[in-house]
């Protein structure tokens, strides 16, 4: 490694030059208004943390809201890079994000909160498409062929997932696509065809195509390796999701002699990181593709005590509480990682049923965890305290993980 080299990675690490200049007077970007997914820019990031440890403590009551844990460098964390295609006006191909409560596409070339390399990426994929007289498709028409580049990254082992969704299986010259985008980018690991024919706003399809490469990047994530495929959830910010875990492991109070449930268990991320601490992990998720991915890190890492199910966690846990006790095995610890919306009344009557001795909630939406919070008050659970992670700066979102015990 070269002096130079070695001195740009210690103040990254540090937080100097650059990145301690942006964490006090943060640069603003020049489309952040019509683009809306950074809500604080120009906010310095202390200022940012107290108005989210704020935000915390109005959503959830009679609770101990600890410091928000935020990052030393809270730059370019996204693993996870989404660009919606389309051309402008004058019919040049353009590439970014929808604008703000529309589906006006607002030209992204360079975000400060995104992988630079996934960015760099979505760029020459631009030029390639008209080097290659590919299609962009319309929303309004149906027509055309190239809707959405999805780009994954590897934080720990460096490895690059390119998708692209097309609203058909047929990529002429895909061959010579893929050996164009690779040559003006060798880091790139594996390219996917995702295919999505539907007439609907989400982005990926079902179906994959592998046109290069393994299909799916892998990542390192407190000790174990994780097969991350293009539709499975993988937390966006790797750096801050090894201490939201280690936050969780310790609030879970693992102790080798229990029976653990991580529901909304994605590849397996929680539940594995648990099993080594635990006599047995249970993970329910219904993504069938996360479920595949979830046994396949087990395997890899060695875990015999987890197991997991494809199926709605919801559905899981009525239909393990509707067991006589005799019949099922009592449960200990459980950890819910649920959407934004949080969990369902019929998820928190069955896991107050199962009644265990704790539970770990993960949420992004404070809003919805002190809803829940209070419904499991009602039935003889409290919150001990609430440990927010800033794993989205210059947003208006903050995560938080909580811990809950039999009153």
């Amino acid at each position: 490694m070269g002096k130079e080299t070695e001195t740009k990675e210690r103040r990254i690490l540090n937080g100097t030059g650059h990145e301690k200049r942006t964490r006090e007077r943060p640069e603003v970007c020049p489309v952040a208004k019509k683009c809306g997914g950074c809500q604080m820019q120009g906010v310095p990031y202390e200022k940012q943390l107290e108005k989210k440890r704020a935000l915390v403590r109005a959503c959830v009551e009679h609770v101990k809201v600890h410091p928000v844990i935020g990052m030393d460098n809270p730059l370019h964390y996204r693993n996870k890079v989404h660009a919606v295609f389309g051309r402008d006006r004058r019919g040049n191909v353009v590439s970014g994000v929808y604008e703000e409560k529309s589906h006006r596409i607002v030209p992204v070339e360079i975000c400060m909160i995104e992988n630079g390399e996934a960015d760099a990426i979505i760029s020459s994929i631009r030029g390639l498409v008209k080097d290659f007289k590919i299609k962009i498709y319309d929303e309004d028409s149906g027509c055309g062929l190239l809707r959405h580049v999805l780009v994954r990254t590897g934080h720990a082992t460096g490895e690059i997932l390119v998708v692209l969704v097309l609203a058909s299986p047929i990529l002429p010259s895909k061959n010579n696509f893929v050996k164009a985008l690779r040559k003006r980018h060798p880091g790139i690991t594996s390219v996917v065809l995702n295919v999505n024919e539907r007439h609907t706003s989400m982005v990926l399809g079902e179906r994959n195509i592998v046109l290069y490469g393994k299909g799916y990047i892998e990542d390192e994530l407190c000790g174990n390796r994780y097969r991350i495929s293009p539709n499975s959830f993988y937390q966006v910010n790797s750096v801050q999701t090894r201490v939201l875990y280690e936050k969780a492991m310790e609030y879970a109070h693992l102790t080798g002699k229990e029976t653990v449930i991580d529901a909304y268990c994605g590849i397996g991320t929680i539940g594995i990181t648990a099993a080594a601490r635990a006599k047995k992990v249970i993970g329910v998720e219904v993504n069938p593709s996360a479920v595949r991915d979830a046994a396949a890190n087990a395997k890899r890492a060695g875990c015999k005590n987890i197991s997991f199910y494809k199926g709605d966690a919801g559905e899981y846990m009525k239909a393990l509480a509707a067991l006589p006790k005799n019949e099922r095995e009592p449960v200990d610890v459980v950890f819910l990682d649920p959407p934004r919306s949080g969990s369902s009344h019929a998820f928190l009557q069955a896991l107050v049923q199962l009644a265990p001795k704790r539970i770990v909630y993960i949420s992004c939406d404070p809003q919805t965890l002190g809803r829940d919070l209070r419904e499991l008050r009602k039935s003889g659970y409290a919150a001990r305290e609430c440990q927010p992670v800033d794993m989205f700066p210059f947003t208006d979102d903050i995560e938080n993980v909580a811990l809950i015990e039999r009153i």
